[in-house]
């Protein structure tokens, strides 16, 4: 069994693959770079030649040198500038693709996704994680192309002195570029993992503690919660703090090497010179040389440090993006008009991942302008019944159909378009309250949009605050009351006008009064209409003309109580 879901190779050639949509960006960064590392070599080689030939130890044209090391410098500076700039142009841009991208992948996945997800986690991947792989992008590939070709230039200026002093770098340069680099990303990827796991799971946590703050003050919940964010801040000081371990011990290893390359390179020179072989111009240079190509070739161990990280990330968001939804279109929809009818026949259904039944041969049959009542204990199943019809979940075994057509044959657009979902908690974005109720229908002009606000008996409201419809949900979603923020979620479905509506616990954050006023709009506004509603409340369900209660899997005739 894999450790890892992807390995190394599998991550380094899909990022390759994201990052060729910036390819032109990349090359003039890569080649940058590239010239300005050469360039470093050369500013350091020319130079020490320059005063070699200044000193009288060297024969040459010193004016050239002086030249070419003043050239060098110039285009060191010049290639910082560019490389810096094309790759975090192309970088950022790659990013706000791929934040997209995630977003139309949560979009194809979502629902049932996210039922068991920590919404901060998702949030930390879509913001952290994705900004984390900026490195690969504007940090890892230049350095891919140099540490190949400076190595090169070096054992070759190296061999054109003596192959002594070629031989001595070799086999530093494939410590310091191949074999470190790669057992540091293999020995501590499960580092840079952990770390970006607690670090989500973190941040889910201070997400869900401000969502949540006025009901641990109400409960006097801060001490345990506040003990709560600190075990995990513990979790990821202690992940990060391996990393740090980690990265310190790659860091040192090639230093060591680096020195002892220096080292070897003047008891060569010494040998050589030892035994007759006048090559003391050959040494400095190459000693300078080999010391520039080494600072340009290290940087790849503070590539490696990143990547921990970056591949962390990168497996995070990768997850993610290769889930396959619960339900899929099918490749040719069939088209339903006006929804007649709806049966479960004998409609089985297990979670993903579990064993067991939550529904068990069930039938069912609804008529239009129905409105069935679903009662039984919580955790039974009563709105998995409600997903499996707007199909966040396909059933396990059975058939559910529409006008007798199978809901598999139906698309997820037209699906959505047909029946409508009111939660117990309407979500209010922050926008005003005019785009809020247009979201079932981004088209909708505001003679519609105050149409469906009427009569879902929250107009009147809305006229009394300070900017009417324009009112902004981020200043005044919170002093909602939960009646307000529901009628908002009945306009919605009086704009979408659904063939079906489907309830989940629709009163239960409301007072007596305020679930009155919502039945009586419901009971005027949907009469003609097939509604399905699941409450705990026997007074929510009380103008149901059928009513159902779930218990052992099945679907049974209640009375109502």
């Amino acid at each position: 069994m894999r450790k890892y879901r992807y390995s190394l190779k599998e991550m380094t050639s899909r990022l390759l693959k994201i990052a060729s949509g910036i390819r032109i960006y990349l090359i003039i960064s890569a080649l940058a770079s590239l010239i300005g590392n050469l360039s470093h070599m050369g500013l350091m080689g020319f130079g020490t030649a320059a005063l070699l030939c200044a000193s009288g130890m060297m024969d040459g044209n010193m004016t050239l040198y002086i030249v070419l090391t003043c050239l060098s410098g110039l285009l060191i500076a010049v290639c910082r500038y560019l490389e810096g700039v094309y790759s975090h142009i192309g970088a950022y841009g790659l990013l706000a693709g791929m934040r997209v991208s995630l977003f139309e992948t949560l979009d194809r996945i979502a629902p049932a996704f996210m039922i068991d997800r920590k919404k901060g986690d998702i949030l930390n991947i879509a913001v952290s994680d994705i900004e984390t792989l900026e490195f690969f992008f504007a940090h890892t590939i230049g350095p891919m192309f140099t540490v190949i070709l400076l190595p090169l230039t070096s054992v070759a200026v190296a061999w054109h002195f003596s192959r002594m002093f070629a031989l001595v770098l070799i086999p530093v340069y494939i410590l310091i570029s191949v074999i470190i680099p790669l057992i540091a990303l293999r020995s501590g990827r499960s580092l840079g993992l952990r770390y970006r796991t607690n670090l989500g799971e973190l941040n889910a946590m201070i997400l869900e503690s401000v969502y949540g703050i006025r009901d641990i003050q109400i409960f006097g919940h801060g001490q345990k919660r506040k003990d709560l964010v600190m075990r995990q801040n513990d979790r990821v000081s202690r992940s990060a703090h391996g990393m740090i371990l980690h990265q310190q011990a790659v860091t040192a290893l090639p230093n060591f090497f680096v020195y002892l390359a220096r080292i070897l390179i003047l008891s060569c020179g010494a040998y050589l010179a030892s035994h007759g072989a006048e090559n003391a111009a050959g040494t400095v240079i190459v000693s300078f040389t080999a010391a520039a190509s080494f600072s340009s070739t290290f940087s790849l161990t503070f590539v490696v440090t990143h990547l921990l990280e970056t591949f962390a990330a990168a497996e995070r968001l990768f997850t993610i993006e290769d889930t396959q939804p619960s339900a899929e279109d099918p490749q040719n929809p069939e088209t339903i008009g006006h929804i007649q009818s709806v049966r479960f026949d004998h409609v089985s259904f297990a979670y993903p991942g579990t064993e067991q039944m939550i529904l068990k041969d069930t039938p069912l049959e609804i008529s239009e302008g129905e409105t069935i009542g679903i009662i039984g204990p919580s955790g039974v199943g009563k709105s998995t019944v409600l997903r499996l019809l707007m199909r966040f979940y396909d059933p396990s075994a059975g058939k559910i159909l529409l006008n007798n057509t199978d809901l598999k044959q139906i698309s997820l657009h037209q699906l959505h378009e047909k029946i409508a979902m009111l939660e117990q908690d309407t979500y209010l974005f922050d926008t005003d309250i005019a785009g809020n109720i247009a979201l079932a229908k981004p088209d909708a002009n505001m003679d519609e949009i105050r149409t469906a606000a009427k009569r879902a008996g929250i107009d009147e409201f809305i006229q009394t605050l300070p900017d009417g419809y324009e009112t902004q949900m981020g200043q005044m979603g919170a002093r909602l009351s939960g009646g307000e923020r529901q009628r908002i979620g009945i306009a919605r479905i009086m704009l979408a006008d659904p063939d079906i509506i489907v309830m989940d616990e629709p009163t239960s954050s409301l007072d007596v009064l305020h679930e009155k006023e919502l039945l009586h709009t419901l009971k005027k506004e949907y009469a003609d209409k097939t509604v399905i509603i699941i409450s705990h409340r026997m007074s929510t369900l009380t103008g149901c003309t059928r009513l159902l209660k779930l218990e052992n899997g099945q679907l049974c005739p209640a009375q109502m109580q």
